[in-house]
C-alpha cells in the first residue's frame, strides 16, 4: 500500500549521470530526518547514463521515476512533474547541486507563512554574464508585475499542492524561464508569495544544460515576448480576485 508522503521533492534531470547520485544523496540525508518525503525524479531525455543511475537510486530511496525518451525541455519536464504531485507540499530544486539542501529546514518551519515560499540567492554562484542578463530581465519583470521579491527565477520553491496543480496547468509561455513565469502567475492569481535567503553554490559537475552562451540571445528574446503574453493571460485572474 502506497503511503502519501508529507513532502515530494521535484528534480528535473538531464544528462547529470556524473553528479546526480551525490546530489540526491545529499538532499535525502538532509531532509529525511525532518519530514516523510519522496522524490519526483523528472528525467528529460538524457543521452548519458542518467536513467540507469536513477533506476538504481530508486531501489534504495523513496522515489517516483518519470523517465522520458524525448527531450522535452526544462519547463515541460518540471510541469509534467508538478502534475504528478500527491503530497500536501512540493519542494522544487534544480539537479545541479547549486542549492544547498540545508536551507530546507527554515522553509519547512515557515511553510504556513505563505502559499509559496521562494529562495533568494543573495550571493549567486553564476557567471557574471548570466547575473548581468538576469538583472536586466528582472528590471522589466518587476516593472510589469510588481511582485515584492528579489529573485523570481530562483529554483528553490516550497508550495502547497493545490497551488502547484492550479498554476502548473497554466504554464507554458516560457520554454526555459520556468520560475520567472511561475512567480508571475502565482502573484497574479492572488496567492501569497514570500522569500527566504538561500545559499547558492557552484555546480556539482559539468556545465549548464540550458543557458549556454550561444542560446542566450534567443532565450532572452523569447522571455521578453512571453512576459507580455503572461500579463495578458493573467488579467482574468486579477479581475477574479478583485
Amino acid at each position: 500500500m502506497h503511503t502519501v508522503p508529507e513532502l515530494q521533492i521535484l528534480l528535473p534531470i538531464h544528462n547529470e549521470a556524473e553528479s546526480i547520485a551525490a546530489t540526491i544523496g545529499e538532499i535525502y540525508a538532509e531532509l529525511s530526518p525532518i519530514v516523510r518525503m519522496e522524490f519526483l525524479l523528472c528525467e528529460d531525455g538524457s543521452k548519458d547514463n542518467t536513467k540507469q543511475v536513477l533506476r538504481e537510486l530508486a531501489q534504495t530511496i523513496p522515489a517516483k521515476l518519470l523517465l522520458s525518451d524525448e527531450r522535452k525541455g526544462y519547463s515541460r519536464a518540471v510541469r509534467d512533474g508538478m502534475m504528478e504531485t500527491e503530497a500536501p507540499f512540493l519542494l522544487c530544486l534544480d539537479s545541479d547541486g547549486q542549492c544547498d539542501p540545508k536551507d530546507f529546514r527554515k522553509f519547512w518551519e515557515n511553510r504556513n507563512r505563505a502559499d509559496v515560499l521562494i529562495g533568494w540567492r543573495v550571493q549567486r554562484a553564476d557567471t557574471a554574464l548570466r547575473r548581468m542578463m538576469s538583472r536586466a530581465f528582472f528590471a522589466v519583470w518587476k516593472r510589469l508585475y510588481r511582485v515584492p521579491i528579489h529573485d523570481p527565477s530562483c529554483p528553490f520553491i516550497l508550495a502547497r499542492r493545490e497551488v502547484i496543480h492550479n498554476i502548473s496547468r497554466k504554464m507554458g509561455a516560457m520554454r526555459e524561464g520556468f520560475w520567472w513565469e511561475f512567480s508571475a502567475r502565482v502573484s497574479r492569481s492572488g496567492y501569497t508569495i514570500e522569500e527566504l535567503p538561500v545559499h547558492h553554490r557552484n555546480r556539482a559537475a559539468g556545465t549548464t544544460q540550458v543557458y549556454r552562451l550561444s542560446k542566450l540571445p534567443g532565450i532572452g528574446y523569447q522571455h521578453f515576448v512571453a512576459l507580455f503574453r503572461i500579463l495578458r493571460e493573467t488579467r482574468r485572474d486579477v479581475r477574479a480576485n478583485l
